[in-house]
C-alpha cells in the first residue's frame, strides 16, 4: 500500500503570507462597509427635521387614544365600575411604562436609525429574530390601518348613512360602497404620508389639535349638561337596552355610587358575557400605540433624546387624560346608558359634532401613524437585506430621503385587505403581534443588561433586569388572555420565520447579543470548574491537535473531533518567528483563515496559534496554557512522522468549494462570507498547497521539522503529565467507503492491540549499557490506580495505564454515532497457545467497567519468523492460522462476579513479560522482528477500519530518539488508520 502521509510534519507553516493579504477589519461587508449599518447619506440627514413634540408625542398620544377615547370608554366604565375600571388603567400603563423603560434605555445607547423597535430588536438581538419580529410587527401595522379604515367607514354610517344619528341619508350603505368609502379615506392618508414626514407631522398636529378640543368639549359638557331622558333603540338584543326612559344625571352623589362596583352583564353588540379579563383587553387593546414615535425615528432630529422623553410624556398625558374620564363619566352617566350606548358621549355633549370630529380625526390620526410606521420598518427591513431581491426595489427614496416606494407597498397592502372585509376577525392577531413586537424590546433589554457588556451604558438610567423581564412577562401573559390561540399560532410563526432567516441571510456585523450572554455564562462557570474536585469517573479527553497545514490532514481533524467525547479540543499550530522581528503580528490574520476552517469541516473546536522560533518551543507553549481553568488539554496529539507524500484532503473531503459559474439558485452574501468580512475562497487559498509529485526524498529534504525535536516534543509532553497520541495513514480514512461497504454486508472493527510491540527490544536494551535505556513499563501502585479507580488499595490491575487508556479511546469512538453505526469495538491479545487466563481475566475486567467489546487472542506461535519464549518456529499453515482468531464477544455490562475478587485485582504483575518473545542482541535480529510484529498486524487487519497500538515513552537518551522513531515506523508501517497511544491519566471508574 502507497504512502501519502497526510499528516506528516503538519505543525508548523512553512511560509507565511504577508500581513498586507489579511483584512482590514472584521466588521466590513461589501464595498468595504458596514453591510447592515451603513452610514445615512446627506439627504438622509436632511430629513431629520422632526422635534420630540411633532415626531413623538403627538404621534404617540393620537395612537393612544385611537377610537377607544371616544367610543369605549363608556363601556369599560359601565362594565368594570370605576374602582376595576381604574385598576384596568393601572395595570395597562404598569406593563406599557415597563415597555417604555426598556425602550428608553436602548434608544438612549446609541445612534438610533430608522425602523423604531424593528432597529432595536434586530441590533440587540440579532437578524434572526429581529427580522422575523420586524416582519410581524410590519403586517401588525398594516393589517391595524385597515382595521382603522373600516372603523371610521363603520362611523361615517352610523352618523350620516341611511339612518344616521346626526344626518341621514348623506352616504349609501352597501358592501360596495363601504370599500369606496374605505378606499378613498386610504387614499388621502397615502398622499399625506407620500409627500413626506414633514406634511405628516404638520397633519397629525393639527388633527391633535382638533383631538384635544374634542376631549376638553366632552369635560365641559359633565358639567355644563343637564340632566335629559335618554333613549334606546326598542329592538336592542339586551333587554336592559330597550329601556326608553334612563335618565342622564349629570354629576352627581348617586350616580357616582351606584357606578363603583362592577356590573358585568354581555357586549349589547354581539351578545357576549363580559368580565375582569374582557374588559381589560379591550381597553389594553385601544392604548399600545406607544412604538408610534419610536417609528420616526429616521425622521427624529435627536432619537436618543426624542424617543425616551416623548414616549414618556404621551404616557403621562394620555393616562391622566383616560383617568379623569372614568371618574366623570362614573359621576354623571347611569350605568344603564353606558352599558347599552357605545356612542352616549356624542349624545350628553354640549355640541354633538365636536365629539363626532374627534372620532374622525382620532381615527384617521391612528391610519396615519401605522402606514408611516409600516413604510418605515418596510424600509429598514429592505435596507438590511434580510429578505434579498424581494425587497430590494423598497430602498428607492427621493432625493430629500423620503421612502416613497415603501410608502406605496405599505399602501397597496392595506388596500388589498380592505378587499377581504371581514378584517375585524384578525383584529386579536394585531395586537397579539404587536405585544411580540413590545415583548421583544423587553427582552432585548433584558439581554444587554445581563449580559454586563461594558459598552451597554444608556444614559436613560431608571430601568432594570427586573423591570425587562416583568414587561416582557407582562406582554406575553396579555398576548394569553387576549387571544391564546392565535398566540400560539403566531408563536410558530415566530420560530418558522426565526429558521428561515438564519438560513437565508448571512452573518451580520452588528454584534450578537448571544455572544455576549455566553461569555458572561462562560466565564461564571469555569469560575465555577474547580480542578480540585475532579473525579476520575467524569474524565473526559481534552485534546490539543498540533497541526502544520490542515490541506493534508483534514481526515485527522474530524477522526480527532469524534473522540473528544464533549471534552475541549484545541487546534493548534506553531508559526515560526519572533514577534520582536516583525513589524505587526501576523497571527491575527492567520486566526480568521482558521476560524473559517473549523466552520467549515463542522468540528467543535477551538483555535490556538502561537509564535515560536521553534516548533517544540511553540507546542509546550500551547501546552501550558491553552485553555482555561479547569478545561485544559490533557492530551497531546500529533501527526506521524515519516517521509509519506502529502496528498491533499481539502479535494478528497470538499472543503471549501468554490461556487460554479452555473450554480442555481440566487447568490447571496453567504455564499461569500463565511465569517464577517472572509470570503470564504481567501481562506480556501491561505493554507499552502499540495505537491503530489513529491518522491520520498523531497519529503524528508523539505522538512522543517527534524526528526529529534519531534521525539522531544513527546518526551516534553510526558514530563509535563499530558497523554500523547500520534496518528499515522489517516489520509487512508475514507468514511464514505466504510458506509457503502457496510451496507453490502461487511463488518468493520476498531482494533485495539494491548501488546507493547517494543517491550522486549526495551527490556533487551535496560541490560546493555552501550545501548541507551528505554523507561522500563511497570503496573502501576496501588495507590495510583485503586484509588483513582474506586479499586480497594491492596489489589490491581493486570493492565498498565496504557492499556486501560487505549481500551477507553477506542469505547469512547466507538461511543459516537457514526462509529457506533458503522463498526465494533475488537480488543487483540497476543498470547501462548492454550493460555486463556489473560483472556479471562480482561473479559472480568471489560464487565466491570462496561465496555462491550470482541476479545481476540492471537497466539505468538502461528505469527510468522517469531519466536516465543522457550519455543521454536512451527511450520503453521494458512489455514492453521485461521484457527487461532477466536471471537469472544463480551456482550455482559455488569459483573456476575462471586464472593470473592476478580482475578485482575490480584497483586500486580507485567501484562507483556510471559507471553512476548524473545528478541536477538544484533540489529538484524531487531529488524526481522519490528516487520514480523508488522505483518502480524497486517494479517489481523483485513476488516479494520482503525488500529489503536501501544505507543511506550522514549527512551531516556536522546540519542536513541531516532531509533525510536524507526522503531514506530516500522510497527506501522503500510497500515491503514493507526493511531499510537500513550496514557498518563485514570481514565476508569468502577464506582458509581
Amino acid at each position: 500500500m502507497g504512502k501519502t502521509g497526510t499528516e506528516k510534519e503538519h505543525l508548523v507553516v512553512p511560509d507565511v503570507k504577508s500581513v498586507e493579504d489579511a483584512p482590514s477589519s472584521v466588521a466590513t461587508g461589501r464595498n468595504g462597509t458596514d453591510w447592515n449599518s451603513e452610514q445615512m447619506n446627506n439627504n438622509e440627514q436632511d430629513a431629520r427635521k422632526l422635534s420630540t413634540f411633532f415626531g413623538v408625542v403627538v404621534p404617540c398620544v393620537l395612537s393612544m387614544f385611537s377610537v377607544i377615547l371616544f367610543l369605549r370608554m363608556g363601556f369599560i366604565v359601565g362594565q368594570a365600575g370605576l374602582t376595576q375600571s381604574i385598576i384596568i388603567l393601572f395595570l395597562s400603563y404598569v406593563i406599557i411604562a415597563l415597555t417604555v423603560l426598556s425602550v428608553c434605555a436602548i434608544s438612549t445607547n446609541g445612534a438610533v436609525e430608522g425602523g423604531g423597535a424593528y432597529f432595536m430588536i434586530s441590533r440587540a438581538l440579532g437578524p434572526e429574530f429581529g427580522g422575523a419580529i420586524g416582519l410581524m410587527f410590519f403586517l401588525a401595522n398594516v393589517a391595524s390601518a385597515a382595521l382603522y379604515v373600516f372603523g371610521i367607514v363603520e362611523a361615517m354610517l352610523a352618523y350620516f348613512g341611511p339612518s344616521g344619528e346626526l344626518v341621514e341619508g348623506i352616504f349609501p350603505d352597501g358592501k360596495w360602497y363601504q370599500f369606496g368609502y374605505g378606499s378613498a379615506v386610504l387614499f388621502l392618508c397615502f398622499l399625506v404620508c407620500l409627500v413626506g414626514a414633514n406634511i405628516y407631522a404638520k397633519a397629525t398636529f393639527f388633527i391633535f389639535l382638533i383631538v384635544i378640543t374634542s376631549v376638553v368639549s366632552v369635560i365641559v359638557s359633565f358639567f355644563v349638561k343637564k340632566p335629559f331622558q335618554f333613549e334606546f333603540d326598542s329592538d336592542s338584543p339586551l333587554s336592559t337596552c330597550n329601556h326608553t326612559n334612563v335618565t342622564y344625571t349629570g354629576l352627581n352623589d348617586t350616580t357616582l355610587k351606584d357606578s363603583v362596583g362592577a356590573n358585568y352583564t354581555i357586549d349589547y353588540t354581539n351578545l357576549k358575557s363580559q368580565d375582569f379579563v374582557s374588559v381589560f383587553a379591550v381597553f389594553f387593546n385601544g392604548c399600545i400605540g406607544i412604538n408610534a414615535g419610536a417609528n420616526m425615528s429616521g425622521e427624529l432630529k435627536n432619537p436618543s433624546k426624542a424617543i425616551p422623553l416623548g414616549t414618556i410624556l404621551a404616557c403621562l398625558i394620555t393616562c391622566f387624560i383616560y383617568f379623569i374620564l372614568m371618574i366623570m363619566i362614573a359621576a354623571s352617566t347611569p350605568r344603564d346608558i353606558l352599558q347599552c350606548s357605545y356612542t352616549f358621549l356624542v349624545s350628553i355633549n354640549a355640541w354633538s359634532p365636536f365629539v363626532v370630529i374627534g372620532i374622525f380625526a382620532s381615527t384617521t390620526s391612528a391610519i396615519l401613524s401605522q402606514i408611516i410606521g409600516a413604510s418605515r420598518i418596510l424600509l429598514a427591513l429592505a435596507r438590511d437585506e434580510l429578505f434579498g431581491i424581494l425587497l430590494r426595489p423598497v430602498t428607492k427614496t427621493t432625493r430629500t430621503g423620503n421612502p416613497y416606494v415603501s410608502v406605496t407597498v405599505t399602501w397597496l397592502l392595506i388596500q388589498i385587505l380592505l378587499l377581504m372585509q371581514k378584517v375585524s376577525t384578525i383584529a386579536p392577531i394585531v395586537t397579539v403581534f404587536f405585544l411580540f413586537a413590545y415583548a421583544a424590546v423587553d427582552l432585548a433589554c433584558l439581554a444587554l443588561e445581563w449580559a454586563s457588556a461594558p459598552n451597554f451604558r444608556p444614559t436613560f438610567k431608571y430601568f432594570s433586569w427586573h423591570t425587562c423581564l416583568l414587561g416582557m412577562l407582562a406582554c406575553v401573559v396579555m398576548m394569553f388572555l387576549i387571544a391564546p390561540i392565535y398566540t400560539s399560532i403566531s408563536i410558530v410563526v415566530l420560530v418558522i420565520l426565526v429558521i428561515v432567516i438564519h438560513y437565508r441571510v448571512p452573518t451580520s456585523s452588528w454584534g450578537y447579543i448571544s455572544q455576549a450572554l455566553i461569555f458572561h455564562q462562560v466565564r461564571k462557570y469555569l469560575l465555577m470548574l474547580d480542578v480540585r474536585k475532579e473525579h476520575v469517573k467524569f474524565w473526559r479527553p481534552q485534546i490539543l491537535l498540533m497541526v502544520k497545514n490542515p490541506r493534508t490532514c483534514c481526515e485527522m481533524i474530524d477522526f480527532i473531533n469524534s473522540i473528544k467525547k464533549s471534552g475541549l479540543y484545541v487546534l493548534g499550530h506553531v508559526s515560526p518567528g519572533r514577534l520582536s522581528d516583525m513589524p505587526r503580528d501576523i497571527l491575527q490574520a492567520q486566526y480568521l483563515h482558521w476560524t473559517n476552517l473549523v466552520s467549515e469541516l463542522g468540528v467543535k473546536a477551538f483555535v490556538e496559534l502561537t509564535l515560536c522560533p521553534s516548533v517544540r518551543e511553540g507546542t509546550e507553549h500551547l501546552l501550558r496554557l491553552s485553555g482555561l481553568g479547569g478545561m485544559k488539554p490533557n492530551t497531546l496529539v500529533l501527526g506521524f512522522y515519516d517521509d509519506s507524500p502529502p496528498t491533499n484532503s481539502f479535494d478528497k473531503m470538499k472543503v471549501f468549494k468554490p461556487r460554479t459559474e452555473n450554480s442555481s439558485g440566487p447568490k447571496t452574501q453567504s455564499d461569500d462570507m463565511t465569517y464577517p468580512g472572509l470570503p470564504s475562497t481567501e481562506s480556501a487559498n491561505y493554507f499552502p498547497g499540495v505537491d503530489d509529485k513529491l518522491t520520498a526524498a523531497d519529503v524528508v529534504e523539505n522538512k522543517s521539522l527534524e526528526a529529534q525535536e519531534y521525539v522531544e516534543i513527546i518526551a516534553d509532553a510526558i514530563k509535563l503529565r499530558k497523554n500523547v497520541c500520534l496518528g499515522r495513514n489517516f489520509h487512508k480514512l475514507d468514511k464514505t467507503d466504510i458506509v457503502s461497504r457496510r451496507q453490502s454486508g461487511e463488518a468493520f472493527y476498531i482494533d485495539v492491540w494491548l501488546v507493547n510491540f517494543l517491550h522486549p527490544i526495551m527490556r533487551k536494551n535496560q541490560a546493555r549499557p552501550t545501548r541507551a535505556s528505554f523507561p522500563e513499563p511497570k503496573s502501576p501502585s496501588p495507590f495510583d490506580i485503586g484509588t483513582m479507580c474506586g479499586i480497594p488499595e491492596s489489589m490491581s490491575s493486570h493492565f498498565d495505564i496504557t492499556s486501560v487508556f487505549l481500551m477507553q479511546m477506542g469505547c469512547i469512538l466507538n461511543m459516537t454515532p457514526f462509529w457506533k453505526k458503522n463498526s465494533k469495538l475488537r480488543i487483540t491479545l497476543c498470547t501462548g497457545i492454550g493460555d486463556c487466563a489473560i483472556e479471562d481475566e480482561l473479559n472480568d475486567f471489560l464487565n466491570t467497567v462496561r465496555i462491550k467489546a470482541q476479545i481476540r487472542r492471537v497466539p505468538w506461535e502461528y505469527a510468522s519468523l517469531i519466536h516465543p519464549p522457550n519455543t521454536s518456529p512451527t511450520g503453521a499453515t494458512e489455514n492453521d492460522f485461521d484457527d487461532i482468531i477466536i471471537p469472544r464477544i463480551n456482550s455482559s455490562f455488569e459483573y456476575q462476579g462471586t464472593s470473592s475478587e476478580p482475578n485482575f485485582f490480584e497483586a500486580p504483575r507485567d501484562l507483556h513479560s510471559k507471553h512476548i518473545p524473545s528478541v536477538g542482541e544484533d540489529d538484524n535480529s531487531i529488524n526481522q522482528y519490528l516487520a514480523d510484529a508488522n505483518n502480524l498486524i497486517k494479517a489481523n487487519t483485513d476488516n479494520t477500519a482503525v488500529t489503536f497500538l501501544y505507543l511506550p515513552a522514549p527512551p531516556t537518551e536522546q540519542s536513541s530518539y531516532h531509533e525510536y522513531l524507526r522503531m514506530l515506523t516500522a510497527i506501522s508501517q503500510d497500515l491503514g488508520p493507526t493511531f499510537f497511544i500513550h496514557g498518563l491519566s485514570h481514565v476508569v471508574s468502577t464506582t458509581l
